[in-house]
């Protein structure tokens, strides 16, 4: 025969005590776990326009690099290499091993011309004058999406690895920009070795 638990009223302050610490240990658990595979980012300014803008807010997991490795459309947060305390957002272009090429203000990666659906405006002339970068090992080559107004690895170089806080996964505010990240892969591009 199976008894029914007696309600809270008739337990003793004792049980009622320990039934509350067990919720609150449960809580506080959870919190940190969620806390410890993901993070909630901010947008703020321009620098990844048309596709984020300031004042949206981000789910970013911090597993999916523990688990593998960022790719080549990826949308990533990492602390700012000169000053970590700024995080920022950008898509990965170029990874460990990969040429990067800007020539005639279009991005080339390992010889091929990169398709970017994602950019509304070409980068002129001002903000991309033709130069190659050799990506070395556990460092990401990172652009905005708005070339003309961001600050990125064309001027403060590949980001470490170590710097990267993890992939941008999820909007979920504002409410009409709600949903998944989707990633946006450049198969036809291989790592030259």
């Amino acid at each position: 025969m199976i008894q029914a638990r007696p309600n809270l009223r008739q337990r003793g302050p004792l049980r009622v005590f320990r039934e509350l610490l067990e919720t609150v240990v449960l809580m506080v658990t959870i919190y940190a776990l969620v806390n410890l595979a993901s993070a909630r980012f901010i947008v703020e300014g321009n620098s990844m326009l048309p596709n984020f803008r300031t004042g949206q807010y981000l789910i970013v997991s911090r597993v999916n690099y523990l688990l593998g490795e960022p790719e080549r459309g990826d949308i990533i947060v990492f602390h700012y290499p000169r000053d970590p305390q700024n995080d920022y957002i950008k898509r990965v272009i170029g990874i460990p091993g990969d040429t990067v090429e800007l020539r005639a203000q279009r991005v080339f990666v390992n010889g091929i011309e990169l398709d970017e659906p994602y950019i509304n405006e070409p980068c002129s002339p001002l903000h991309c004058p033709d130069r190659t970068w050799r990506i070395e090992p556990d460092t990401y080559f990172v652009m905005g999406d708005n070339r003309n107004e961001s600050s990125d690895s064309r001027s403060f170089g590949a980001v470490e690895r170590r710097f990267l806080v993890g992939e941008a996964v999820f909007r979920y505010w504002p409410p009409e920009d709600w949903g998944v990240i989707h990633r946006l892969r450049t198969p036809e591009v291989s790592t030259v070795e």
